[in-house]
């Protein structure tokens, strides 16, 4: 065989390793909106793609910069855990982290172009999703608190919480994209009211709050735009949908009761164990130690605030490393869309984190794995975009 015929054969086996991991990630991302047991197995499989890339090419993997604070909050919950008064039950909880490797793994393989690709198939794949939820709430009888709608996942706060963020991606696309802005648009209407219909007021915060971002950073003048909206919404909404909006301002309203009551029980936590918290996962074990009189609930999985639960679980010192995680996402990813020819991808991460961040003030969206998958797909691809492909690299 030739040297000529061995270098042939070996360009197309490359190529032909590179597109199968790359429809492994397209396939993953995917899944998450679908079901997150071929979300997990094709995650797996990705893994195993990439890890059959980075010895081919003998290289060893790379990660934006906000990946450092986000190893180090990694370490913090690892700390936390061993503090723990049940270590076992903390550590086997600590699994969640291996998620984190989903960043340096989409910074190596949605490089160039196919990081738009992910966000294509993360709305279209989303527009479908809210057309399902659509299809619970008015066919099959998802219309109340007692049964949300939920799309193919196993929960309305992940369906609402995933709805949020592939809302946001659409949005970007819509107001930064100077071509194809066909498809968002017809997705729009379909993203907003599966997202009303779900009954998720956390959602519904963080969908103005990163929509609102997108709006600023395009012209400040489009949010005006927002009240009206809602205005709209409110107008036209089922009767429960708008009850449960007005809700959000009654001191009576029992979920908020009962929110203010985790706020005490977080506070009391903190005070008690401000170093490593109480320990990963057991929030729901040690709440009724802390659970105030007028507190609705007898117990509660968590306390619906992610910056509350991470200090009341984990400590201070992790709470400090993950707000500096979420100011570094931030920084590098504004710096980004102020020199990008293209901003879709920067000003999607950027209404993202907003989403998640405000979200987050009455909702533990941080630590649902199907979101934080999504989130962290989505804070990846504009650093990944920026990167020339592999082929490029190798060139």
């Amino acid at each position: 065989m030739t040297a000529t015929t061995i270098t042939a054969v070996g360009t197309r086996s490359d190529a032909t390793l590179e597109r199968v991991t790359g429809y492994l990630l397209l396939g993953f991302v995917a899944a998450l909106q679908i079901s997150i047991a071929a979300a997990e197995i094709l995650l797996a499989a990705t893994f195993v793609g990439w890890a059959a890339v980075l010895l081919r090419d003998k290289s060893r993997p790379s990660a934006p910069a906000f990946f450092l604070p986000l190893v180090a909050y990694a370490v913090a919950t690892l700390i936390s855990s061993a503090f723990s008064a049940d270590r076992a039950t903390s550590f086997i909880d600590d699994k969640q982290l291996v998620l984190f490797a989903i960043v340096p793994m989409v910074y190596d393989l949605a490089r160039g172009r196919r990081a738009s690709l992910v966000v294509d198939v993360i709305v279209s794949v989303g527009a479908a999703s809210a057309a399902y939820g659509i299809i619970q709430y008015g066919v099959l009888h998802y219309d109340n608190l007692g049964r949300r709608p939920e799309g193919a996942l196993t929960h309305y706060m992940t369906y609402s919480g995933i709805l949020m963020l592939v809302l946001c991606a659409a949005v970007a696309r819509l107001v930064f994209g100077s071509r194809d802005r066909t498809w968002p648009a017809l997705v729009m209407p379909a993203l907003v009211v599966a997202l009303a219909l779900t009954f998720t007021r956390s959602a519904w915060v963080g969908a103005a709050a990163g929509v609102g971002l997108l709006f600023v950073l395009k012209d400040f003048r489009l949010t005006a735009l927002l009240p009206v909206v809602v205005l709209v919404t409110f107008a036209i909404a089922p009767q429960a949908v708008t009850n449960r909006m007005t809700s959000m301002f009654n001191a009576q309203d029992p979920a908020n009761q009962d929110r203010l009551a985790m706020v005490e029980v977080g506070a009391r936590m903190i005070a008690q164990h401000p170093l490593t918290g109480v320990g990963p996962n057991m929030v729901p074990r040690v709440y009724e130690q802390y659970r105030p009189d007028y507190a609705v609930n007898p117990v509660n999985p968590h306390l619906h605030n992610v910056p509350l639960q991470i200090a009341a679980e984990r400590g201070v010192p992790a709470l400090l490393v993950w707000l500096w995680c979420i100011g570094a996402l931030m920084l590098s990813t504004f710096k980004l869309f102020r020199h990008s020819a293209d901003r879709i991808l920067p000003a999607a991460t950027l209404a993202s984190v907003a989403a998640m961040f405000a979200a987050g003030f009455f909702e533990y969206n941080f630590g649902d794995s199907e979101f934080l998958m999504m989130f962290l797909v989505l804070a990846t691809l504009p650093f990944a975009a920026a990167r020339p492909n592999m082929r490029e690299t190798r060139a």
